[in-house]
């Protein structure tokens, strides 16, 4: 497979945006801009893999891969918290210690 200098690009402002994104909506601080791409990228490999399976397909262009992508990215954000412990309960990342 190759990428493009221009999608790998793509690529990366749609994970960084989604990430981001995601990051605002589940109460986190973010990531730091390397952690909110990683987010954003895995995010949006289970939100193209979960989306078709529930029949919902949200056209093409970049909106339509950055809505993906946070939909994905929020799912993953759901499950690291399930994960560690819930919601409310344990530090999670991107928390401080008073």
């Amino acid at each position: 497979m190759y990428l493009s200098n221009q999608s790998l690009l793509v690529i990366i402002v749609v994970g960084i945006v989604a990430g981001w994104l995601a990051g605002r909506v589940m109460e986190g601080g973010g990531f730091g801009l390397i952690g909110d791409l990683i987010v954003g990228l895995i995010g949006a490999f289970i939100g193209d893999w979960l989306l078709p399976r529930l029949g919902i397909h949200l056209g093409v262009g970049m909106v339509a891969l950055i809505i993906n992508a946070f939909i994905g990215a929020v799912v993953l954000l759901l499950l690291l918290r399930l994960l560690s412990g819930g919601f409310g309960r344990g530090w999670g990342w991107g928390r401080r210690r008073l």
